[in-house]
């Protein structure tokens, strides 16, 4: 098999090197570069379009967690990633370097005149990254050619770059599963890259099909140098973050990935997972820091908004759940020692410690919610507490869920405990919801919701028109409220979700069967879940916009009406 030999890194001739950061003084083998591809590899996730303001602003957002590199995309290759480098030049990033990525040439194409290299250049970033075969199966059944002919184009592509740029990546695409097939020409790509002044040679598991062990194995017979070695990982085997870390035991030190595993397929490896694994399980040194990963929650949050999706819960270390605790046992423990059920402090990760509630909490889990909801004060021994555990495992069985409807839930115990203002008295309600022909033969949809609510002592009955019953029935109760209570006009509904229960919640099959409706709310300054439970979808929304308004009611202390 061909050696690599170590080499110092050095600088192209006649180039200055980038020193938009410098080294921290440390071991080479204790640093790790954080390389994130979330704007390249992350937009080829299925049903993720990041239109180009998206990919500006989650570069920006790179920049302030402190990545080492990002890649942005593949200049040349459409409208908008070319835009982007265009539109990038006035970033001004401060923590991070910006590169383009791309193929190595064309076969039988000088470098000079390829169109793929000239478009590298022309993105005028700091770093390239430059793929290329290091599968046999791909050098002759992929591009059709020879073996000697890829390993030029590796060597004539990287060396062309190198004498204009200052840094330039190799992704050694295949890798895995080209050393596999091939020990021997797998390596001869990465010493075409390497002899050619390659400042990194990343190795990819292309397909995703590689075990940790192998992984961990193949990264040590190279014996690559540390500056050198980097790797890529898919995680079409669930296995791209446990291959990471695998090949930075075995001497990586640039490591490649996407925010929340984004990426073509199953994704890529995830970083919100790597950066925390790096610094508090392995002792590894990143440019971030401690600082910087408290931003890894908000990042993964922010991501996810770009792509118009909502965040994975169990997701590991950013999660909503990753730190939540809903077992009556676990509550106790955690309150007196969080290390018994928590592997890192959630603030580690800019995350927060939940406690839920639910048929399995016990009264560790209420002590807790009191002190969250400013009600320390409550004596632990209170029998209204355990009046209300009680009222929650049994609302709980009728269907009621009170993980997402916090408001919901707060409100309950304030009414058990005589802590809540009585706002309004509801008296009852109707909706109307119609669907007709019109002249031209349009559908013409109508519904009309009409409400009695006692007020300050004052009965007011209103009738309003919406979109829909729901839309009806929100905008009916907030206008027979507002005159007294202006404020809850700020209230708009952010999601809506409905769920058939299951017989045994205590409602029948079919179209009887109870229904459980979560909406959320927002209104400009906090977030919050309210529920209703029903045979009646409509009813089950009514129950949940009364919790939304008086809960908006109770944050802002308005005082009851008169």
């Amino acid at each position: 098999m061909p050696e690599i030999v170590s080499e110092t890194e050095t600088t192209s001739p006649g180039k200055p090197r980038d020193k938009t950061r410098a080294r921290p003084p440390v071991r080479a083998e204790e640093y790790v570069a954080v390389y994130d591809t979330t704007l390249r590899d992350g937009s080829q996730s299925e049903e993720v379009l990041f239109s180009l303001e998206d990919k500006l602003r989650i570069a920006r957002r790179l920049d302030l967690l402190g990545v080492d590199y990002i890649e942005g995309g593949w200049p040349g290759a459409n409208p908008k990633d070319q835009a982007f480098f265009a539109r990038a030049r006035e970033l001004r990033l401060e923590n991070s370097r910006l590169v383009a990525f791309g193929s190595t040439r064309r076969a039988r194409v000088p470098a000079e005149q390829d169109s793929v290299l000239r478009a590298l250049l022309e993105a005028a970033t700091p770093v390239i990254t430059v793929f290329g075969k290091t599968w046999t199966l791909h050098v002759t059944r992929a591009l059709g050619i020879g073996l000697q002919e890829n390993l030029d184009l590796i060597f004539d592509s990287i060396r062309y770059l190198k004498a204009r740029t200052d840094c330039v990546f190799f992704d050694a695409e295949h890798f895995f599963d080209g050393y596999k097939a091939d020990p021997d020409y797998a390596v001869k790509a990465l010493i075409a890259a390497r002899d050619a002044g390659a400042n990194g040679l990343i190795l990819c598991d292309t397909n995703g099909g590689t075990l940790p062990s192998e992984v961990g194995r193949i990264v040590r017979q190279l014996a690559l140098p540390a500056h050198l070695l980097g790797i890529h990982c898919h995680n079409d085997s669930g296995l791209a973050v446990a291959n990471t870390l695998a090949a930075v035991e075995a001497g990586a030190t640039h490591i490649q990935g996407t925010i929340n595993g984004l990426g073509e397929r199953c994704g890529n490896a995830d970083l919100t997972s790597i950066i925390p694994n790096l610094l508090l399980k392995m002792g590894r040194v990143i440019r971030m820091g401690n600082q910087g990963m408290a931003g890894l929650t908000g990042v993964s949050r922010f991501v996810d908004e770009m792509c118009n999706r909502s965040p994975h819960k169990n997701q590991p270390f950013v999660g909503a759940s990753a730190f939540a605790h809903k077992g009556g046992v676990h509550v106790s423990a955690v309150l007196k020692d969080p290390v018994t059920y928590e592997h890192i402090p959630p603030e580690a990760v800019g995350a927060r410690r939940r406690i839920l509630l639910s048929e399995q909490a016990g009264r560790s889990n209420l002590l807790y919610k009191l002190a969250d909801f400013g009600l320390a004060d409550i004596n632990p021994e209170d029998p209204r507490l355990l009046t209300v555990l009680n009222e929650i495992k049994e609302l709980e069985f009728r269907g009621y869920q009170f993980d997402a409807a916090e408001a919901s839930f707060e409100l309950l115990l304030l009414r058990a405990l005589g802590r809540l203002p009585i706002y309004f008295t509801d008296q009852g309600f109707r909706v109307i919801d119609s669907r007709s022909v019109g002249r031209e033969g349009e559908r013409m949809v109508n519904a009309e919701a009409t409400v009695r609510l006692t007020v300050g002592g004052k009965s007011v009955h209103v009738i309003d028109e919406g979109d829909g019953p729901v839309d009806a029935l929100y905008r009916v109760v907030r206008r027979a409220l507002d005159w007294y209570y202006p404020s809850i006009n700020s209230v708009s509904l952010v999601d809506y979700k409905v769920r058939i229960l299951p017989a045994s919640s205590g409602g029948r099959k079919g179209t009887g069967a109870m229904v459980r409706v979560l909406i959320e709310w927002e209104d400009g300054v906090r977030n919050w879940g309210t529920v209703g439970v029903s045979e009646r979808i409509i009813e089950a929304s009514y129950m949940a916009i009364l919790d939304a308004l008086i809960f908006k009611l109770h944050k802002d202390g308005a005082p009851p009406a008169s």
